[in-house]
Parts: C-alpha cells; structure tokens; sequence
C-alpha cells in the first residue's frame, strides 16, 4: 500500500510540473523586448536587495541570477545567448571568490592587489550601466513631455481614486506572479486534456473582461484560475497583451499594488492588436 501512495504522490507532483511543458506545444513562446539585457537583470538584483554594487556579493546575486533564468525557463520567455554568457561569468567569478588568493601574486608592489578582485570588471559595466539607464530615463521623461503636447490626446481611462501610477521592470512583475502562484491554492489535475486554451484565446477573455474593468490588481486577472496551467497561461496572455501594448502594467510606489489598464478601448485599436495575434 505504501508503494502505490508514493507512486500516486510522484504522479501528483508530476502533473503539478506538466503545465509548464505542455505550453511548448499548446502554444507559442513569449519573447519580450522589455528585458533590456543581463546587466538589467543584475542592477534589478542589486536594487531589490539593497545591495553595493561597488561590494558586490557574488554568490548571493549568481544564486538569484539564476533563479530568475530558471523561471524565465519555465514561462517559457525566451532567453538570449547574452543571459546565458553573463550566468557562466557569474559563475566563473564566484569560483575565483572562493578559491585562496594566488601566494604568487603577493608581491612588493602594489599594482598586484587591484588584479586581487575578480570582481571589478564587472563592477565597473554594472556603474556605467547604471549611469546611461539613469541618462535614458531622463531622456524618456522629456520625449513623454513633448508627446503629451504635439500628438493626438491620450485615450480616457475611467480611473480609480488611486495616485499618480508609474511604470517599473518587468523582472517586478515576474516577482509578483511568483508570489501569486506559490499563495494560490492550486488543484492537481490527475487528467491531461488535450483542449487546454492557448494564450491568444486567453487574450480574447481578458479583453472582454477588462472591457467592463479597465483597471484591475494584478492578483485580480487570475480570478477563477484552479490550476498551475490556469496561473501561468494568464500570465503569459498578460505579458503578450504588455508586448502589444494593448495593456499597461503600473506601481504607484515600490511594493505599491500592482495595476493592469486596458490601453486601448476602441474598436479599431483592438480590432488591430487582436489581428497580430497569432492564429488559436
């Protein structure tokens, strides 16, 4: 008896993983142009954990590093060979770390203990970075400035009582869905069907649903969502809404509630938008 609960155990667990693969061949993969590149990824890391870039710990960041590559593995995002280059230097320079320092290089001279810190190529890219991402900012509050004048007015969005709302990193709203669905009271499903929706007919219930609310919490697109499938391709359909700028992801302040606003509301501009989705 007790072989065949672990058996129907593993079988659960299985299937709790199941989602994810069968996305591969229900539907398409997401590709984002928002992930700006691994050096984004890691000045997020440094960001969230309140961390020194000029001390930076490189076991602590090559560990989240890598757990943001997993589940962006998982969801099915694609990842460009330049995360991937950045995971093995991570991982090359956390080595260095832990390994004694080379007696050969303990000389008189003093040149050698800047060559000590493996670290400080890569400390160096993360401050330059910082420094042009901050510039570009700067210039893409003045770009919005002249857009709001000289091009036709933004579409009316019935908002709510909430305070001026600001846009932030996609890798914020990867966190978000994390939480979402490890506090989500999934069932397992012990049949595989084979008509599971693909993301385009989920972009299809989301439209008509955020048509009556166009804006929502973030938690609140999973509405009658009861399987891991349900969780992950919403948020995948979510995603590819943002992609399309059909959708607007907003934070009024850091570890603010997430929104999510219908962006386009006539029926000429969704008509548009539904046209590049590709064919259920």
């Amino acid at each position: 008896m007790s072989g065949k609960a672990s058996s129907r155990k593993e079988a659960a667990e299985k299937e709790q993983e199941q989602p994810f693969r069968d996305l591969g061949e229900a539907t398409y993969r997401v590709t984002l142009p928002v992930f700006e590149g691994p050096l984004d990824l890691l000045l997020h890391l440094v960001q969230k954990h309140e961390l020194s870039i000029t001390e930076l710990p490189v076991s602590f960041v090559t560990e989240k590093y890598l757990e943001y590559l997993a589940l962006m593995k998982e969801l099915q995002i694609d990842i460009a060979s330049e995360y991937l280059v950045m995971a093995a230097t991570l991982a090359h320079l956390k080595s260095k770390t832990l390994l004694p320092p080379d007696p050969r290089q303990d000389g008189d001279d003093g040149d050698s203990l800047e060559e000590l810190d493996p670290r400080e190529e890569l400390i160096r890219r993360l401050l330059q970075y910082q420094k042009y991402k901050d510039a570009a900012e700067k210039l893409g509050a003045r770009e919005v400035a002249g857009r709001d004048v000289f091009v036709r007015p933004p579409v009316p969005v019935q908002a709510s009582g909430d305070g001026p709302l600001a846009e932030f990193s996609v890798f914020k709203l990867i966190e978000a869905f994390q939480s979402v669905l490890s506090n989500a009271k999934v069932k397992i499903q012990h049949e595989v069907t084979a008509d599971r929706i693909t993301i385009t007919e989920r972009i299809h219930e989301l439209v008509e649903v955020m048509r009556l609310r166009p804006r929502m919490l973030f938690e609140e697109i999973f509405d009658g969502a009861t399987t891991r499938f349900d969780y992950v391709i919403t948020f995948l359909a979510m995603l590819e809404m943002t992609r399309l700028r059909m959708t607007r992801v907003y934070q009024s302040e850091p570890y603010a509630p997430i929104h999510i606003e219908l962006a386009v509301t006539d029926e000429e501009g969704l008509a548009a938008a539904r046209a590049r989705l590709p064919q259920s």
